[in-house]
């Protein structure tokens, strides 16, 4: 909890000094620690009068006030800080710290959930799993990431991770998923279903898709193979 204390007054005070800043560009970081997945991460805010947003970035580890990230740090997260309801400086803190709040427990859910889907994972994979912390997935997902961080099962070709749909953090907490995905196929599971059933159906909806992709290739195969059986001999004449 002192932690959690710390980490909101820091970012209290940068928000203060974002707010007196007379220059066109700020940016106020929020560490969130104590995760069980991914140790620690960074939300960064960062607005600019010529983007019209106070757009939202998560990167690995604790980074403070003077301290230099680079674009490949940091994951756009889809989920902007509205302060435009604020009437003066008090109520823009408040709003800050309404929504960053929420943005907070957003990641902590997620990062809990995700640490919860890795053992069920280990058993229908079938092999080893290993946390990625990557901006870049191997895989595209369907919804935007949530955090820089993934389950992967290389044996299964299979991605797990946090999702989340694009919303300002006025509105409250973003909508939540757990996306699984392998190179042509992609679903996204709620944060409470349950991870062992999840996966079984992934798994199966896989299966499904490998063998009907099968019969496809097949299919078009067979079609090139009598194509080039005609086309050896005089074409049939058109009527």
């Amino acid at each position: 909890m002192s932690d959690e204390r710390h980490d909101e007054g820091a970012a209290e005070e940068l928000l203060r000094r974002a707010l007196l800043d007379a220059s066109d560009a700020a940016a106020v970081s929020l560490a969130v620690g104590d995760l069980p997945l991914s140790q620690a991460v960074t939300i960064v805010f960062h607005g600019r009068r010529d983007l019209g947003t106070i757009q939202t970035y998560v990167a690995h580890g604790r980074h403070g006030a003077g301290m230099t990230l680079s674009a490949r740090d940091l994951l756009r997260v889809p989920c902007d800080l509205d302060l435009g309801d604020a009437e003066d400086r008090e109520q823009a803190e408040e709003l800050y710290l309404e929504q960053a709040q929420a943005l907070r427990e957003a990641l902590v859910g997620a990062d809990t959930v995700l640490d919860v889907w890795r053992e069920p994972l280990q058993d229908l994979a079938g092999g080893a799993v290993t946390v990625e912390r990557s901006i870049e997935l191997r895989v595209p997902l369907p919804a935007h990431r949530l955090l820089p961080i993934a389950l992967v099962a290389p044996e299964r070709q299979l991605v797990v991770a946090p999702v989340c749909g694009a919303r300002a953090l006025s509105e409250g907490r973003p909508p939540l998923g757990i996306a699984c995905a392998q190179q042509d196929l992609a679903r996204i599971y709620p944060l409470p279903d349950d991870p062992a059933r999840a996966l079984g159906e992934f798994l199966e909806l896989a299966a499904e898709h490998a063998h009907g992709l099968a019969e496809r290739l097949a299919h078009q195969e067979t079609s090139v193979a009598r194509f080039l059986e005609i086309s050896g001999e005089e074409p049939p004449t058109l009527h």
